[in-house]
């Protein structure tokens, strides 16, 4: 039995390439398309390694703007240079934008009707199991290295018990992972 991450990664992907795969995620991932790309990302394509794939997601997070933006504009700079992140980034968008138009409409029609706001409802619920099983395979792929997972847990116990402001402790946080990272590299 293998790793994935121990597969050599196939030749870099072509504009197009980019443009179908980020377009597939966004039709798929209705509610949050962030682990639709993980798997496509890493699990499908083997385009990043897991801990590529963590890296490129801590960095896209902090970064202002939508994580799922951010990802696709630093997949495809990352193989195809700005080019390739216009692509990632026209696939990314262009299908939910007419998805959206076309909900909106619906909605607007028959929102009345019994049973709509269920339905979103198990859409929700849907999408959260998504994003957890994310974040679980995400901390598997950093199991072995226990002071990433204690940071984790800080920013989890500080966001999600203490309701800390994200902003307060992304200040607190970050400069402390930043100098633990900096004297191991050292």
């Amino acid at each position: 039995m293998h790793d994935m991450d121990s597969i050599s990664a196939p030749a870099k992907p072509g504009l197009v390439s980019l443009f179908t795969s980020f377009f597939g995620i966004s039709i798929m991932g209705f509610g949050g398309v962030m682990p639709w790309a993980r798997w496509m990302v890493v699990e499908q394509r083997h385009w990043l390694t897991s801990a590529e794939f963590n890296e490129a997601l801590s960095l896209c997070q902090f970064l202002p703007g939508g994580n799922i933006v951010n990802f696709a504009v630093v997949v495809g700079d990352r193989f195809r240079g700005p080019l390739g992140a216009i692509a990632a980034i026209c696939g990314l968008m262009i299908g939910p934008f007419a998805v959206v138009l076309g909900l909106a409409a619906l909605y607007t029609r028959y929102s009345g009707v019994s049973g709509v706001t269920d339905t979103l409802g198990g859409v929700s619920a849907a999408a959260a199991g998504l994003v957890t099983a994310m974040a679980v395979k995400m901390a598997l792929s950093i199991r072995s290295e226990w002071t990433a997972l204690l940071f984790a847990a800080a920013a989890f116990v500080a966001v999600g018990i203490f309701h800390v402001p994200l902003l307060a402790a992304v200040a607190l946080l970050a400069p402390l992972t930043i100098a633990y990272a900096w004297t191991r590299v050292t």
